[in-house]
């Protein structure tokens, strides 16, 4: 999300639309993500139920038809008002659908009752995207919102402090809580390398990347090696070791960095210093707030898995953008392209035809060990993935 901010607004700069257009457009956007959070959990089978029934399963395929008609990006050749009827249309229908359904606790549609993923994402786009607007060359400004960010998250737990009544302070909690916007730890980052992405492709130099410079594949292989790395390290509790075979691991990076000859050599270097950098002071916090963990979420977890996460970007880049072999990861790419439907593939389409038909039923019979357990994970994400993947391919995207 972060580093899409400069690819969206920038476009939408150029072609002359006001700062004060872009922010309404913001609120627009976290409004609607909203709505999708909530629609989306409403229309959960397992949200409607513990032991999901046909009519469950039905309201799910239900759900996704009503997101679908919410969301889906309807060609410009249609008319504004119709499309804008529909959507009206769809959401009054979903309201007053989900308002008559009773869910597992045996109560209605709730506004507390939203997906808080997607929550958090409408929260952190439209407060990544303002930031962003007004700081577009100003990255020492976005760092220091950053310092701002941890000072609350280090001292809004004192009686009597005022960063304790902002935090707590909300007009709507089941909406927005300062809490969330603590994920801004990965998108403002993640604006940084949305920057220098953005600036590479833009570059007026059209070299021909396998021609001009060797990267050696060590690259590729540190890169997911610190990945693995790290997970083996902090799932273990090794903390001492991993620190140890994180800075072996990045100080080999660094000197490979010495013949640094092209545009995109010099692009991963400026992705391994943020990398480097993020991922060394999230484990200098690891012991803070207990270890690292998602749930809650630690700082120490936001800043690692940026780190992580840049990395695991180099070593997408040189496989589509070096070895120009971007056939072998075009099902992520179909993927991330269309992440809305990419989010609830799973729960409302595969799941809900899975068991209409009985096959769920079927697939659980393999459930004999633990890694037929993690089979059944990957079949079940493989399918909802190529389910995204074919509503890519036929252009049909979904949009906030």
């Amino acid at each position: 999300m972060g580093a899409a901010f400069p690819f969206a607004l920038k476009k939408r700069l150029e072609q002359g639309a006001s700062k004060f257009k872009i922010v309404v457009q913001s609120f627009q956007r976290g409004f609607l993500l909203v709505v999708f959070a909530l629609f989306l959990q409403h229309s959960k089978p397992y949200a409607l139920s513990g032991s999901p029934e046909t009519f469950h399963w039905l309201i799910g395929l239900l759900g996704f038809v009503i997101l679908f008609l919410i969301f889906y990006r309807y060609p410009s050749s249609l008319n504004n008002k119709v499309v804008l009827a529909v959507k009206t249309f769809t959401i009054i229908f979903a309201v007053v659908l989900f308002s008559q359904l009773t869910y597992s606790k045996g109560v209605g549609f709730l506004l507390s009752r939203s997906d808080i993923i997607i929550l958090v994402l409408a929260n952190v786009a439209l407060f990544g995207s303002i930031i962003w607007l007004f700081t577009q060359d100003k990255i020492l400004i976005r760092l220091g919102i950053l310092a701002f960010l941890l000072a609350f998250r280090i001292t809004h737990n004192i009686d009597g402090s005022w960063t304790k009544l902002i935090w707590n302070a909300s007009p709507i909690p089941e909406i927005y809580k300062f809490y969330f916007l603590q994920y801004l730890f990965i998108v403002i980052p993640g604006t940084i390398i949305g920057d220098l992405i953005y600036k590479w492709i833009k570059s007026e130099r059209k070299e021909e990347i396998s021609e001009k410079f060797y990267l050696p594949p060590a690259f590729l292989f540190l890169s997911i090696l610190i990945i693995i790395w790290n997970l083996f390290g902090l799932y273990n509790r090794l903390l001492l070791l991993n620190l140890i075979g994180n800075i072996i691991l990045l100080v080999n990076y660094y000197l490979m960095f010495r013949n640094a000859n092209s545009e995109l050599f010099n692009l991963y270097k400026k992705f391994f210093y943020w990398a480097g950098f993020w991922l060394i002071l999230g484990l200098t916090f690891e012991s803070f707030e207990g270890g690292i963990k998602k749930d809650p979420s630690t700082l120490s977890y936001y800043l690692v898995t940026t780190g992580l996460a840049i990395f695991c970007l180099i070593a997408f880049s040189i496989i589509t953008d070096y070895y120009n072999k971007k056939k072998y990861v075009q099902l992520l790419i179909d993927n991330g392209q269309n992440p809305m439907i990419a989010y609830l593939s799973n729960s409302h389409i595969i799941m809900s035809i899975m068991a209409l038909t009985g096959l769920s039923s079927l697939l659980n019979l393999i459930l004999i060990n633990p890694w037929m357990g993690f089979l059944k994970g990957l079949i079940i994400t493989l399918l909802a993935a190529l389910v995204t993947s074919f509503f890519t391919k036929k252009k049909i995207f979904w949009r906030s």
